[in-house]
């Protein structure tokens, strides 16, 4: 299962991530504010962790992010 979710994520960062997918094309700048981006590091999470504990990791990450979040560099712990 956790592979399975891996792959999911992988393939969201390829074709859907306005900041990575295919469509990234179309902005001049990133769009996420935090690095690594909220899929990669939710990726590294389930990969570490767990699906459990790692998706709500990468969860708490995705509600923190919003248009007033300072963002910056804030690596998997």
């Amino acid at each position: 299962m956790k592979l399975i979710i891996l792959k999911i994520i992988r393939l969201y960062q390829k074709y859907l991530s306005l900041d990575t997918g295919f469509f990234s094309f179309l902005y001049s700048e990133k769009i996420c504010r935090y690095h690594p981006t909220c899929s990669e590091y939710t990726y590294q999470a389930i990969e570490k962790y767990g699906i459990f504990k790692g998706g709500l990791m990468g969860l708490k990450r995705i509600v923190r992010c919003h248009p007033w979040a300072e963002g910056g560099n804030d690596p998997l712990q």
